[in-house]
């Protein structure tokens, strides 16, 4: 290893933020691999390096024993006094055996170990970035699709949507820009594996906080959300300040607001409703739009028995009963509709 190779390890260590004595300790062990790979001996072996001059020594390492039974790994008292009188039984005795061609082996090895370093650096790097934005909106382009999973490009790293997060009926082209909700990012060998939705709550979450200023200053607060992703979204919000309407903060001047995030879902119908601490109120509005003549709770049974007037029957439970199953979401309550002819 000669010194510019010195002077780029001190170098990488510093931008990768690196340990240097780290980076040492990992060609060393690198390095007396190398030594028993490539001179096929058993023996105990240390490496040292001079970080000033890049030389490289091997040493064989050997225990002082009276009687020898492996010349490999034991010395004889006698010849170990040959070499030094102090020597005693049981001391370690160590010899050069530098090979003449190991400088080669050992700077081809050592690159090898600092590449290694910087990759893992690399994705620890990463993984520390996303794993403190788990459960946040990041922007990229569809890069690929490959069995089912769409590969999002983040920029420093790729991201993965799989089939149970992509939005029925959605289609991902190529270099097409996206955002998407972070569920998961995981630490595995390969470097971390950043886990995106389309699909999840948080996502309409995200977006309202992103688009309406009142929420993201805690004006407005998004205290629940159901939905069934590429269809449709029920969304309760409450306003802390009397002077705020916190369902027209959502919506926006000439529902500017509300459409971008509609555009951004690819057309889902958004519901924002008034959030009401009366169980009996909420539901009523959580099955908007149809109206409602009158709520009866029970909260022992958490269940909430609604009457409708008989045009309003079919709109209160929805196609394929998706109002109702998406307003006992949002509400918490178990929602029984009748009509006004069926009481």
């Amino acid at each position: 290893m000669n010194a510019e190779f010195l002077q780029a390890m001190d170098q990488i260590a510093k931008e990768k933020g690196i340990s240097k004595d780290l980076l040492f300790e990992a060609i060393d062990v690198a390095l007396v691999s190398a030594y028993k790979k490539n001179f096929g001996t058993a023996q105990n072996v240390r490496v040292a390096i001079e970080q000033n001059t890049g030389e490289v020594d091997v040493f064989a390492v050997k225990t002082v024993v009276e009687e020898v039974e492996n010349d490999l790994l034991q010395i004889s008292l006698e010849e170990a006094k040959s070499i030094n009188r102090n020597y005693n039984l049981g001391d370690i005795v160590e010899r050069k055996v530098t090979p003449r061609n190991f400088g080669r082996i050992a700077a081809q090895t050592a690159k090898q170990v600092v590449v290694q370093r910087i990759r893992e650096a690399e994705r620890g790097i990463i993984y520390d970035e996303y794993i403190s934005r788990e459960n946040e909106i990041v922007t990229g382009l569809v890069q690929r699709k490959e069995k089912n999973n769409i590969y999002i490009d983040l920029g420093k790293t790729e991201a993965v949507i799989g089939p149970n997060e992509q939005t029925p009926g959605e289609t991902y082209n190529i270099c097409d820009r996206i955002k998407a909700y972070i569920v998961e990012v995981k630490k595995t060998t390969k470097g971390p594996q950043i886990v995106l939705s389309r699909t999840h709550p948080g996502l309409v979450k995200r977006l309202f906080e992103l688009e309406v200023p009142e929420i993201k200053d805690g004006v407005v607060e998004i205290k629940s959300i159901s939905r069934e992703a590429g269809s449709r979204t029920k969304l309760a919000v409450h306003s802390h300040d009397e002077n705020v309407d916190a369902v027209g903060a959502c919506v926006g001047q000439k529902g500017q607001r509300v459409q971008f995030i509609v555009d951004e879902l690819r057309g889902e119908k958004i519901d924002i409703i008034e959030w009401n601490e009366d169980p009996a109120v909420f539901v009523a509005s959580a099955l908007s739009p149809a109206k409602v003549i009158n709520v009866n709770v029970n909260k022992e049974l958490n269940t909430a028995k609604v009457v409708v007037g008989d045009s309003q029957l079919s709109l209160a439970i929805g196609k394929e009963g998706q109002n109702a199953r998406l307003a006992a979401r949002l509400t918490g309550w178990k929602i029984d509709i009748k009509s006004q002819s069926q009481i």
